[in-house]
């Protein structure tokens, strides 16, 4: 195999920024796996430049220069900017690559746009694509590997990108870890429900968390597990051998079903800082809360009591809530919510509208089926400023005006005191009042209000969200083209539109795939 210059960029955000929120945190939420592919191509011997946009760096003059083959990760609201950067670089003659979850959920569309599309990622694949290194064109190349890595590169390993990222963070600097993948859960909306959970090597774990302790005095890892903790006593143990109590601090994302007293106990002991459970629904999915069967106003008071405990040991809690499920039902759902805002003041509610991503998961076949799915443009499915399915029981204007008047209560200057309060000596409380007082929080009540106008009195914008039109309206067209700024440019012909359907169609239909070693 021939030495490549690669290139690969990490999409944190789809377009330049200057808020607050972003310079504080944005280098916090980088993506694991192109720092995996980023070691994986240096072992075997390649040239590697390495980029994770914040949205404060300039595009495109920062990519690298003199590249052969150019991967990009991405969520579905950067896909137009992939679009673009793509159709340039390939101008260029660099053969791109597409991965990520806009990848796993949208390769018919991606395969237009990029020579490789790649849904699960294994060295194996990545070795393929860099053996290959060719031109697929007009339509790239669809691959996957057939299940998730069953190891991957540990930090120290990935050291050399994940620090220039972290240098981009002023204040507060997370080095991001992972030490499973898959959820034993069965959300049907989410893109992990269908992937089996799989425990990552422990020795790894450890001989990173000691790696740290050498690299900093008090290092703050943030578990990217889509469900941390099921072995919990298994990996509760390795964390404890390699790291004295209180040497590290340490996020996750769990389920609060996992949170016994005992446990909650041993993650204080152990300096979790932060936890960020999934409460979804309080008419369904009472397993990842340990209410059972319960819904409704019994669920509620369940959870907050659960969260309120919580609290009692770890400092900062984010509880995840998704809007918009087919269970819920007139006013009930976000007025149950404002009962949980009350009970549990010191939760930040994070809220994330129903939103079917391709084919992330199969729930979203019947969705297609039903032709409920509204071809948004990819720029604005970030699971909070549009939602493409629409609403089982409300009418557009209805559900937004519920949805409005619930983050007017959430996020009111009343509630952020509260909240402040309630965090009592917690140094992370001025992280909620940064949230809720900026974009994240207040910023979205008029947002949301001016979509709820919008759906009451544009009639060509409603009837983009009705199904009676596909065109785009002319505002989303505009918001892009501002974003993109001189990439726009580049954006290739009918990249602002997608099949809504072509999951479905998919079924019926086989994706190309180059002929290379190893899967013929």
């Amino acid at each position: 195999m021939r030495k490549l210059r690669i290139g690969i960029l990490d999409l944190v955000t789809k377009a330049p920024t200057r808020s607050m929120w972003a310079r504080v945190m944005h280098a916090n939420f980088a993506s694991i796996m192109p720092q995996m592919l980023g070691a994986w191509c240096k072992q075997d011997g390649h040239d590697v430049k390495f980029m994770c946009y914040t949205g404060f760096e300039k595009l495109p003059e920062d990519l690298p220069k003199e590249i052969d083959l150019f991967f990009i990760s991405a969520f579905s609201h950067a896909a137009q900017l992939t679009y673009a950067l793509s159709n340039l670089l390939r101008s260029r003659g660099v053969v791109t690559v597409l991965g990520g979850p806009h990848a796993r959920c949208y390769p018919q569309d991606a395969v237009k746009y990029f020579d490789y599309v790649v849904g699960f990622t294994d060295r194996t694949l990545i070795r393929e694509i860099l053996q290959d290194c060719s031109q697929h064109r007009p339509i790239g190349m669809h691959l996957s590997a057939k299940q998730q890595p069953q190891e991957l590169p540990g930090v120290k390993e990935r050291w050399e990108f994940i620090e220039p990222t972290l240098d981009k963070a002023p204040m507060i600097k997370m080095i991001p870890m992972i030490g499973s993948l898959g959820c034993p859960y069965t959300c049907n909306f989410c893109i992990d429900s269908t992937v089996p959970y799989q425990q990552l090597s422990f020795d790894v774990i450890k001989e990173d968390l000691r790696f740290l302790l050498e690299k900093f005095k008090r290092p703050r890892v943030a578990w990217q597990d889509p469900n941390f903790g099921v072995r919990f006593d298994d990996y509760l143990g390795a964390i404890e051998e390699a790291a004295p109590p209180g040497s590290i601090t340490f996020f996750a994302e769990t389920s609060l079903s996992l949170l016994s007293e005992e446990r909650l106990k041993r993650l204080k002991r152990n300096s979790f800082d932060a936890i960020l459970p999934g409460v979804e629904s309080w008419f369904g999915m009472g397993n990842k809360s340990k209410v059972g069967k319960g819904s409704g106003i019994e669920k509620v008071r369940s959870v907050a009591d659960q969260i309120n405990t919580v609290l009692n040991y770890v400092p900062y809690l984010q509880a995840n809530f998704v809007l918009g499920l087919d269970v819920d039902d007139g006013p009930d759902p976000f007025e149950l919510t404002k009962r949980f805002v009350d009970l549990s003041p010191g939760a930040y509610p994070a809220y994330s509208l129903l939103t079917a991503f391709g084919q992330a998961a199969p729930l979203n076949l019947e969705y297609q089926r039903a032709n409920r799915i509204v071809p948004v443009p990819f720029h604005f499915l970030n699971t909070q400023h549009a939602m493409n399915l629409k609403p089982k029981n409300y009418t557009w204007p209805e559900f937004f005006n519920y949805l409005a008047d619930l983050t007017a209560y959430t996020f009111s200057w009343k509630a952020i005191r509260n909240r402040l309060k309630a965090n009592g000596g917690s140094r992370w409380k001025y992280i909620n009042v940064l949230r809720g007082a900026t974009s994240q929080g207040r910023g979205r009540i008029k947002f949301y209000t001016s979509v709820r106008d919008r759906l009451n009195t544009d009639k060509k914008f409603r009837d983009f969200f009705e199904g009676e039109t596909t065109e785009i309206p002319q505002s989303y067209i505009d918001s892009i083209r501002t974003d993109l700024g001189p990439l726009w440019d580049w954006l290739p012909e009918g990249a602002l539109y997608h099949d809504p359907n072509a999951y479905l169609k998919s079924e019926h239909e086989q994706l190309p795939q180059v002929a290379v070693a190893g899967r013929g």
